[in-house]
């Protein structure tokens, strides 16, 4: 039993501290792999029905297409996007730092927001005030844009995702939601 926790232990200290930073050097960010824990990017069914699935315009439910399409984003367009698919809870992405100069619309990025956590969402508008650049996001799957996803300073951008990994990220969410479990069980949570 105490080489089974050590082994853990030797595990954790090696990945937290060993590997995450050295991938975090190799890409350019402090967070080189972040695990999905919303449904922001889920699209429901194929393309096609996701394209088709209820938004919210200015005040009117209307339709992702048409949503886009006031952002100026056709079908065509979005198909061309990475992830065009959207992503899942549990799935890892894989961050690149990237200079905000070369982030586009279309792009998926992590960003600091006035959650306890960053939040991953697909850049929708990109402004170069020539002093700085401002994002605004949306995740695939909401309805519309939250207050967090508008006016996102460059200072904000975590990374860029390029690469996804799918189901992984369960194993950190399972982890949390024990730990939270047993912290209320035991009154500290």
């Amino acid at each position: 039993m105490m080489s089974w926790i050590v082994n853990i232990v030797l595990a954790f200290v090696l990945i937290k501290f060993i590997i995450y930073p050295g991938l975090g050097f190799l890409l350019g960010t402090g967070f080189p792999v972040v695990a999905v824990v919303s449904g922001s990017m889920e699209h429901d069914g194929s393309f096609n029905n996701w394209w088709e699935s209820g938004a919210i315009c200015s005040t009117n439910q209307c339709t992702q297409e048409k949503w886009y399409i006031e952002h100026g984003i056709t079908k065509e367009k979005f198909r061309k996007f990475i992830f065009k698919n959207g992503f899942n809870t549990g799935d890892i992405m894989v961050l690149l730092g990237t200079k905000p100069k070369n982030i586009d619309v279309g792009d998926v990025i992590v960003f600091k927001s006035t959650k306890p956590y960053p939040i991953i969402h697909r850049v929708i508008e990109v402004e170069d005030s020539k002093k700085a650049f401002i994002f605004e996001t949306k995740g695939d799957h909401n309805p519309a844009q939250g207050n967090y996803d508008k006016n996102i300073s460059e200072e904000r951008l975590l990374g860029r995702a390029v690469f996804r990994i799918p189901y992984l990220g369960w194993i950190k969410i399972l982890f949390f939601k024990l730990v939270y479990w047993i912290g209320g069980i035991i009154g500290i949570g």
